[in-house]
């Protein structure tokens, strides 16, 4: 992992087209702005987890369906 040190309004660059700008910094928490083309997905990690947690609990085993399919039936 690269660290970096920064200060409010200081940037740094990923690759050639998307830029992060410190914009504040307040006790322990910093607000960072972040240019990049709307074409690239951004997410705070905590929602990326939990978007993968549901859709892990999503996927139900299909032998499972088949036998709900089947007592449907009778």
């Amino acid at each position: 992992m690269l660290v970096l040190s920064r200060k409010k309004g200081e940037s740094i660059v990923i690759g050639d087209n998307i830029e992060l700008t410190v914009l504040s910094v307040e006790g322990d928490t910093i607000k960072l702005g972040i240019k990049a083309p709307k074409e690239i997905d951004i997410m705070r990690k905590e929602i990326l987890v939990s978007v993968q947690e549901n859709n892990q609990d999503a996927v139900v085993d299909p032998k499972l369906i088949m036998q709900m399919v089947k007592k449907s039936a009778q």
